[in-house]
């Protein structure tokens, strides 16, 4: 699969998994470009017009659903393929808000490489196809508060059921429990935050509308 056509953008904030991504595709022939976040993939975007773009959803700064949304409102960038990666939205409600926003493909992780890689491959061969109408702002910031509203609904249940658990577990098993704990946490915090985002500009709508 040598000299693949174009360039693909991997978005992803965990060095781990954004490092076994870049390896796995360039020891495949592609090239490679990378971001941690939905903002340097903007610029990334701006810079090298990918033929594809493989992200993350829950990131940092902006998050992928954010990023396929402003990707999808600029007719520049419209219709770049999409493949969303995922393994905290992975309900059929989250699935059913990305293809509104015209993410081209959905895998969830942990990413299996004989299912991702064909995926790719036809992308490529496809090309850019014309994209559907993106949604207009106020529908986006609503349907995007609502998928945060029952992600968080559903991360409070997990981090509570974990600190239940945690007195309950043997000792040589706390260390890995605990960093898990951790992980949900942040993750909870950060959806946390995005959410209080998207309330203000819904607020900020309101007001002008």
């Amino acid at each position: 699969m040598d000299n693949q056509p174009g360039t693909l953008l991997i978005v992803e904030d965990i060095p781990d998994i954004l490092t076994l991504l870049k390896a796995t595709l360039e020891f495949k022939g592609y090239r490679v470009i990378t971001a941690r976040d939905g903002r340097e993939a903007l610029e990334a975007v701006r810079q090298e017009r990918p033929a594809l773009i493989i992200t993350d959803i829950l990131m940092p700064k902006m998050d992928g659903f954010s990023l396929v949304h402003q990707l999808r409102i600029d007719p520049e960038t419209r219709d770049i393929p999409v493949i969303f990666l995922s393994a905290t939205y992975v309900a059929p409600e989250d699935k059913a808000f990305a293809l509104t926003l015209g993410v081209t493909r959905f895998i969830e992780k942990p990413v299996n490489f004989e299912e991702f890689l064909p995926t790719i491959s036809e992308l490529l061969k496809e090309g850019g196809k014309p994209a559907q109408e993106p949604l207009k702002e106020s529908e986006f910031y609503e349907g995007y508060r609502k998928r945060l509203e029952t992600k968080l609904l559903h991360k409070n249940t997990q981090i509570t059921r974990a600190e239940h658990l945690l007195d309950t577990i043997l000792e040589e098993e706390k260390a890995s429990f605990q960093a898990s704990l951790r992980q949900a946490l942040e993750e909870r915090r950060e959806i946390q935050k995005l959410l209080d985002q998207i309330h203000d500009l819904l607020e900020d709508h309101s007001r002008k509308e």
